[in-house]
């Protein structure tokens, strides 16, 4: 006899709550991951888009894994994981997102304003035009992105942190055509999904990004200047300043690349010195040891992302 999903449910009034039901994700890589297993454990239906099926099962695997983890920590029953597991869907087919309320953009681009806006294009030719579309882009403008829109007027930024399951916080940006309607209906998302929202003026880079990017490039110049060593430093500022985790560990779990494309963009935009990237963050780009994703940044971490030793042991940085 087949068990009723309702019996599990984490939250049996979820559906009461707003007239967000379905959330599409457009790329699911280790945030996206987390930010499915948010929104599925909330309550709401999830369809992930990927560029294949071989990466459809990796992401399913390792939701799999991520769930278990959380199960041996007592933080879930195995009834609780069955429910999250089937509110998420993966596909290859844009069209399966037909029926979302709101879409959350997450891709990996090596040209990333370009690829957004031919991808905001496509998604328009699929939702609803009630359908709110967001991206997670950091430095990037939304209004650049949503000036090709048909209607821009339901475009935002919504930009989750690198530990989404930890940080109870999202940021917010209102592109210059955003209506009040898409930021309610974003803002009562992130309601739902049990996070606070701020919403920040438009900006190149948001109040997050800026922040933490700098943090990373000293903590790099302090590196390379012999001062002190990653664990070290990275000790400091957890324990030090209550951060939950220091900024070298950080650059890994957000990614190497994506920390230089940052720092690239806001040096282009603003001409500041404090955003020119450390030569240490572009020789390990130019190695591809971009962090956790690769299994090489700072430290090592095993095919689950756990963190196993260091990689950062001795330095020969040339600028």
């Amino acid at each position: 006899m087949s068990e009723s999903l309702e019996k599990f449910a984490l939250n049996k009034n979820i559906g009461k709550q707003g007239l967000i039901h379905r959330v599409g994700l457009i790329g699911c890589g280790g945030i996206g991951q987390q930010v499915a297993r948010i929104i599925s454990q909330s309550g709401i239906e999830v369809v992930f888009v990927e560029v294949n099926e071989k990466r459809i099962e990796d992401v399913y695997r390792a939701i799999h894994t991520q769930l278990d983890e959380v199960i041996n920590r007592w933080g879930l029953t195995q009834g609780d994981k069955r429910v999250i597991l089937s509110r998420i869907k993966g596909t290859t087919d844009y069209g399966k997102t037909r029926d979302c309320d709101l879409i959350i953009e997450m891709i990996s681009s090596s040209d990333p304003l370009r690829d957004r806006i031919e991808l905001f294009r496509t998604l328009e030719t699929y939702v609803s035009t009630e359908t709110v579309i967001t991206s997670s882009v950091s430095t990037l403008m939304i209004t650049d992105i949503a000036a090709s829109m048909k209607h821009p007027e339901r475009a935002l930024a919504l930009n989750f942190f690198a530990s989404p399951e930890k940080v109870r916080i999202v940021e917010i940006v209102c592109g210059l055509q955003t209506d009040e309607k898409s930021h309610e209906l974003v803002k009562r998302f992130a309601k739902m999904i049990n996070r606070d929202a701020i919403t920040v003026n438009e900006s190149p880079g948001s109040v997050s990004t800026r922040l933490i990017v700098t943090l990373i490039n000293e903590a790099c110049n302090t590196l390379v200047e012999g001062v002190s060593t990653v664990e070290d430093i990275d000790a400091i500022m957890r324990r030090g300043f209550g951060m939950q985790h220091g900024p070298f560990e950080l650059a890994d779990m957000i990614g190497l690349d994506k920390v230089l494309r940052y720092m690239d963009h806001l040096f282009d935009e603003f001409g500041l010195y404090k955003f020119k990237a450390s030569p240490l963050v572009k020789r390990l780009v130019r190695a591809h040891q971009t962090g956790v994703r690769t299994g090489k940044g700072f430290y090592l971490y095993d095919k689950d992302g756990r963190k196993t030793g260091m990689n950062i042991t001795s330095l020969n940085i040339k600028s």
